[in-house]
């Protein structure tokens, strides 16, 4: 029990939110991420066999001194779609893939802020290095000779150095991690919960806040919030609630931090709404 509990806490972290309130987060494993990741092929390779087949029925008119350049152009297409695939998924709000989804991890920055376009890009196009070129190395000998087999050789120790980076560092990072400042930590599936922008209860409705008041923040902080009143941890609502009413000047009393939080976030998430729009969009508090 003991030695179970060491290994819980020595990947737990800390992740620091704008308002300076410490979530605490755990790191996805290797085998998890290793899981997440073979799913995320089978979906990429699935709409690659798709694209191809539907290719091959646009093409039977060719001859065969036109599928060599095809073969180069279903090449890029299939490089393109692996990496619009991570990248598209891992940007969005979720900020992770399918697999991820499916797996219940998820890609988070390591310097607390949100996962910015850069760092998704950057992870990414990482991979190729760690993992498809030396696949695609090992893919393109031609024959069992000598230089082949090398070949083989190389590209196999070249995935493998990459493939157990994580296991040699604290963080379980990969070297796209490292590169970009994030890492994947677990975020297990929750039941379906209400609209936290419903004021069901009655002590919410009796916050009024100004525009001047909603304008102190935007997406990012609207994102953290929701995690926060998620997470529905009293310290932690307590700490947001005192961040935000020293900003905008209305701080409530301990015991109506969770209504005071709720209330807010309707009214900024409203706010924010109604901002979009009019093609007004506030990515987090420093934007004016």
């Amino acid at each position: 029990m003991a030695i179970a509990r060491r290994a819980a806490l020595a990947t737990m972290r800390s992740l620091i939110t704008p308002e300076g309130v410490d979530l605490q987060i755990k790191l996805a494993d290797a085998g998890t991420r290793a899981a997440a990741f073979l799913l995320d092929v089978v979906f990429i390779a699935t709409a690659a066999i798709t694209v191809t087949i539907v290719a091959l029925f646009g093409v039977t008119g060719f001859g065969t001194d036109k599928l060599q350049p095809l073969f180069i152009v279903w090449i890029i297409a299939i490089f393109f779609l692996r990496n619009v695939y991570f990248i598209a998924f891992e940007a969005g709000r979720r900020a992770s893939t399918p697999g991820k989804r499916i797996i219940g991890v998820r890609v988070a920055s390591r310097n607390g802020a949100g996962l910015s376009v850069d760092q998704v890009i950057a992870r990414n196009l990482m991979r190729e290095i760690e993992v498809f070129l030396p696949l695609s190395i090992i893919a393109g000998r031609s024959g069992m000779g000598v230089a082949d087999t090398l070949t083989t050789v190389f590209g196999l120790v070249w995935a493998l150095l990459f493939a157990l980076f994580p296991l040699f560092n604290r963080d379980r990072l990969r070297i796209g991690d490292l590169l970009a400042g994030t890492w994947v930590v677990e975020a297990p599936k929750r039941t379906l919960m209400e609209d936290l922008s419903a004021r069901k209860d009655p002590v919410a409705r009796t916050f009024q806040f100004s525009h001047a008041q909603l304008d102190a923040y935007g997406i990012a902080e609207l994102h953290k919030l929701e995690e926060v009143l998620r997470r529905d941890d009293y310290f932690a609502l307590r700490a947001v609630a005192e961040t935000i009413g020293r900003k905008i000047g209305s701080t409530p009393q301990a015991h109506d931090a969770r209504p005071f939080l709720t209330a807010y976030y309707g009214d900024l998430r409203a706010h924010l709404e109604r901002k979009l729009l009019l093609g007004k969009r506030k990515e987090d508090k420093h934007q004016r």
